[in-house]
């Protein structure tokens, strides 16, 4: 599973479920996204939820930061890549995504850009960390088109899109793909 595979399927489907417990996984697994990003899971249960996500034909992400159990660590990367079904990572940790790249799985660096500081982070990005960019609140499309511009990579508008004015707004500014939590905003 590659980078171009991963923007095949968002090139069809641009919205991606982002979920945060087992009802909301339900609920997108049976939504016409493409595309679900794991917002919640341990060590104990990651496997067999990528494996449910995977027997659907959809692609599916782990948030490293949000695995209980999974130290900020590159080892984390390793036990994705081992003993989980996943497609990918998301981590904001450029260490967790540049070990998850050279282990084969594809990479999203997430940024929150909540002020000058987090865009000054962005200017610093390496290409070799990942392979894609994800960029939270998704609601900026001055700085969604900036962000694209700086890391050169596709980018992905995470966080507060709540409807299809906001999707067709990252869209628009350039994002090839946007996340939620709002099931409502899957099926559009």
């Amino acid at each position: 599973m590659n980078t171009e595979h991963l923007l095949a399927t968002l090139s069809n489907q641009p919205i991606i479920a982002s979920v945060k417990n087992e009802e909301e996984l339900e609920l997108a697994l049976q939504s016409d996204v493409g595309v679900i990003f794991l917002l919640y899971g341990s060590i104990l249960t990651i496997a067999e939820l990528t494996s449910r996500v995977r027997r659907t034909g959809k692609q599916v992400f782990v948030h490293l930061d949000m695995v209980e159990g999974l130290a900020p660590k590159e080892v984390a990367s390793d036990f994705i890549a081992r003993n989980t079904e996943a497609n990918g990572i998301i981590s904001t940790k450029a260490p967790l995504t540049r070990r998850a790249r050279e282990l084969g799985l594809v990479a999203i660096q997430r940024f929150f850009l909540l002020d000058s500081k987090a865009m000054a982070s962005v200017e610093q990005f390496n290409r070799s960390a990942a392979d894609v960019v994800e960029v939270l609140p998704g609601l900026m499309p001055k700085i969604i088109r900036r962000v694209a511009a700086i890391t050169k990579r596709p980018v992905i508008a995470g966080g507060l899109i709540q409807d299809k004015e906001d999707v067709i707004t990252a869209l628009s500014a350039g994002a090839v793909a946007v996340s939620s939590t709002n099931p409502n905003v899957w099926d559009l």
